[in-house]
């Protein structure tokens, strides 16, 4: 009998890649965020489930991991420093505040490399971007996410990003609502525990 496929650590309710990728890590603003890209695995599970590399990929960059274990911790600290940088600049962009230079040049830097591997190609009447060989770079899931992350800060988008209300949360999110006034991460978890909490504590009142 086939057991049920377990539920993922991993969610992608942030609106754009490079923001779910932000959201690796869970109550990143309270006393003890829990970071969900622990391996080199975690993230090549993690930009599976985003469905931009393909299985395939993942299986033979899993193969050069296990071949080159200090590559892989390496690509996995520069994947963390990214995801940092991310953060600081889009958190600051949802507040409205100024942004560190020292985390935009980190993104920049990431957007150049990315940009080395990247090709037109031409099908179906249309053209279209692809990756060059990433089955063949450790770093390669990085690529896809600082490309959306430059896409996303030079677009009219980059005015719809915003942060979860929950102290202990602070995930990021395109707020696409009609009236852009979303306030949670995601209604279930975030939105549900602070109605929960005034529920509380207006029946203690």
């Amino acid at each position: 009998m086939s057991q049920p496929p377990q539920k993922s650590r991993f969610e992608f309710t942030g609106g754009n890649l490079c923001l779910d990728f932000v959201n690796t890590v869970n109550n990143r603003g309270g006393d003890h965020p829990v970071d969900l890209l622990e391996s080199y695995g975690d993230l090549l599970q993690w930009i599976t489930e985003a469905r931009v590399l393909t299985p395939k990929i993942a299986d033979r960059l899993r193969s050069l991991s296990e071949a080159a274990p200090g590559r892989a911790q390496s690509a996995l600290r520069e994947a963390i420093q990214l995801r940092d940088a991310l953060y600081t600049v889009f958190s600051a962009v949802a507040a409205r505040r100024g942004i560190s230079d020292v985390a935009l040049g980190l993104v920049n830097r990431a957007a150049q490399r990315a940009a080395e591997h990247a090709r037109l190609v031409h099908g179906a009447r249309r053209f279209s971007w692809e990756w060059a060989s990433p089955e063949e770079s450790l770093d390669s899931p990085l690529w896809p996410v600082a490309r959306a992350a430059a896409d996303l800060l030079v677009s009219d988008d980059a005015a719809l990003v915003g942060q979860c209300a929950a102290d202990d949360c602070a995930w990021i999110f395109l707020d696409t609502t009609k009236n852009h006034r979303r306030r949670w991460c995601d209604m279930r978890t975030c939105g549900n525990r602070d109605k929960a909490r005034r529920y509380y504590q207006r029946t203690k009142g």
